[in-house]
C-alpha cells in the first residue's frame, strides 16, 4: 500500500439524498438497467495517462502537479501502479487504459523501452491478480516524443514507419498478454501541417498499409479484441487524415478493413471536429463500426481539447441513447479520458473527479434507457418513415429513373411536406432528462 490515497475511503453507493461527497448518487453498479446491472452498460474505465502520467500542464504553463513517482525509473514506474491500481479499487472501476509511454520509462534504445514495457507488463499481471479491474485497451504513445513530430506510420521518414511497427507489436503483445478486449490506435500526428511539403498519397497508402499490418498480425497472435481507430479532426496537426468517424470509414473502405477495425470515439473530438457527440456514434453505429467511447468534455468557449470530467447528464444522455439504441457496447467501455484541472492538487481531486463523472454517466445512462423503454421516440421515428415500408417505395429503390419519372407523370404526383415535429420531440425528450 501507498500513502497517496491516505484515508480515502472505498467509495459505496448511497442514493441521490446522500450528503457524502465520497459515495455515489446515481451509480448504483448493480442496479438492473433494460435488463443489465448497469456496471456491465457502462464498462468504466481510468485512463491511466490523464489520472497519472499528465504533469499538469496547458499550452500556456507548464507542470502543476508533484507527484511522487514522477520520473524515469522502473521502480518508480510500479509506485505508479501501485497507486493507480489503489484508485482502481477505491473506485470500484471494471476497466483501465493505457499508452506504453505512460506506464514505462522512455529507454535511450528502442529495446530499452521495449525491455521496460515488457517489465511493467508483468507487474500489472500482478496488480490484477488481486484487483477486479482489467484491461480494456491498450495502445502506443506515437505522438509525444521527436521521432514523432512528422507522424508515425505516415512519417516521410522510413526508419520512423518501421520503428512505430515495432512499437505497436510491442504494445499489442502487451495487451494480449494482460487480455485487453481491444487496441486503439490513436493518430495523434498522423496528418500534415502544410501541403507544401506533404504527399498525400504517399501517406495515405502507408498509413492505410500499416493498419493492415496490425490486423494482420492480430490474426497472427490470435488477438480476439477488436482494432479501434480514434478520429480527431486537429491538434496538434492542421489536418489529421482520422477527422471524424465518415472520414475513418471512407479510410477503411479504400484499403478493405471496414470489417476488421471499428472506431473509439471521444466527446471533444467530435466537438473539435463540429459535430456533437451523439452524432459520431449514431454515425459509427449505422456504418456499423461503433467499437468505445473516450469520456469527456471540451471548454465550449476555448479553442482546443481541455479534456475535462463529465458534468451535464443531460448532455451525455444523447450519446447513451444512441449507444443503447445501437445494442449497447460489446468489447468497448466508457472510458474516462478526461484530467483534472491543473489547480486541482490534492488526492482526494482525482477521485472525486471520477465520482462525479461516473455519477453524471450513471444518470445519462438512466434518462436514456427510461426514454428507450417508453418507445414514444422511435414510434414517431418509425412513423417518419412509415412510407418506405411499403411495396411501392421498395420496388421504386429497384428501378431506374426513367421508370420513376414515368410514374410520376402517370400518378400526377405532388408531393406536400410533413411537419418534423423537431419541437414536440425535444419536449419529449426532455421529460425523461
Amino acid at each position: 500500500m501507498t500513502k497517496f490515497f491516505k484515508d480515502i475511503p472505498t467509495i459505496q453507493y448511497e442514493g441521490p439524498d446522500s450528503a457524502n461527497e465520497f459515495a455515489f448518487r446515481h451509480y448504483n453498479p448493480d442496479e438492473v438497467v433494460l435488463g443489465k446491472r448497469m456496471e456491465d452498460h457502462l464498462r468504466f474505465a481510468a485512463a491511466y495517462w490523464h489520472s497519472f502520467a499528465w504533469p499538469g500542464g496547458d499550452p500556456f504553463g507548464g507542470q502543476t502537479f508533484e507527484r511522487p513517482w514522477f520520473g524515469d525509473t522502473m521502480d518508480l514506474a510500479k509506485m505508479k501502479a501501485d497507486v493507480a491500481f489503489e484508485m482502481f479499487d477505491i473506485l470500484g472501476v471494471p476497466y483501465f487504459c493505457f499508452h506504453d509511454a505512460d506506464a514505462r520509462p522512455e529507454g535511450s534504445t528502442f529495446t530499452e523501452s521495449q525491455r521496460n514495457l515488457e517489465e511493467i507488463t508483468d507487474y500489472f499481471a500482478q496488480k490484477m491478480e488481486s484487483s477486479k479491474t482489467r484491461l480494456l485497451w491498450g495502445t502506443a504513445n506515437m505522438f509525444s516524443h521527436r521521432r514523432w513530430m512528422s507522424g508515425a506510420s505516415t512519417n516521410p521518414d522510413p526508419d520512423v514507419f518501421a520503428y512505430a511497427a515495432a512499437t505497436v507489436k510491442g504494445c499489442m503483445d502487451a495487451t494480449m498478454q494482460l487480455g485487453g478486449e481491444n487496441y486503439v490506435l490513436w493518430g495523434g500526428r498522423e496528418g500534415y501541417e502544410t501541403l507544401l511539403n506533404t504527399n498525400l498519397r504517399v501517406e495515405a497508402d502507408n498509413m492505410g498499409r500499416f493498419l493492415q499490418m496490425v490486423v494482420e498480425y492480430k490474426h497472427k497472435i490470435g488477438f480476439k479484441g477488436a482494432i479501434l481507430i480514434e478520429p480527431k479532426p486537429q491538434e496538434p496537426s492542421k489536418h489529421q487524415y482520422d477527422y471524424d468517424v465518415a472520414t475513418v470509414y471512407g479510410f477503411l473502405c479504400r484499403y478493405g478493413l471496414e470489417k476488421e477495425v471499428k472506431v473509439n470515439i471521444e466527446q471533444g473530438h467530435a466537438i473539435l471536429a463540429g459535430h456533437s457527440f451523439e452524432h459520431e456514434i449514431a454515425t459509427a453505429a449505422s456504418l456499423g463500426i461503433f467499437g468505445s467511447i473516450d469520456m469527456n468534455r471540451n471548454d465550449y468557449q476555448s479553442g482546443w481539447d481541455t479534456d475535462q470530467f463529465p458534468n451535464n447528464h443531460v448532455e451525455k444522455a444523447l450519446a447513451f441513447y444512441e449507444i443503447l439504441r445501437a445494442g449497447g457496447y460489446t468489447t468497448g467501455g466508457t472510458n474516462f479520458d478526461a484530467k483534472i484541472r491543473r489547480q486541482s492538487l490534492d488526492p482526494e481531486d482525482l477521485v472525486l473527479a471520477h465520482v462525479g463523472g461516473m455519477d453524471t454517466c450513471a444518470r445519462a445512462l438512466k434518462s436514456a434507457a427510461a426514454l428507450l423503454a417508453d418507445g414514444s421516440l422511435e414510434a414517431a421515428r418509425k412513423d417518419r418513415y412509415a412510407g418506405w415500408e411499403t411495396p411501392a417505395a421498395k420496388a421504386m429503390l429497384g428501378s431506374d429513373l426513367a421508370t420513376i419519372a414515368a410514374d410520376v407523370l402517370a400518378r400526377n404526383v405532388n408531393p406536400q411536406p410533413h411537419s418534423g415535429r423537431q419541437e414536440r420531440l425535444e419536449n419529449l425528450w426532455n421529460r425523461f432528462v
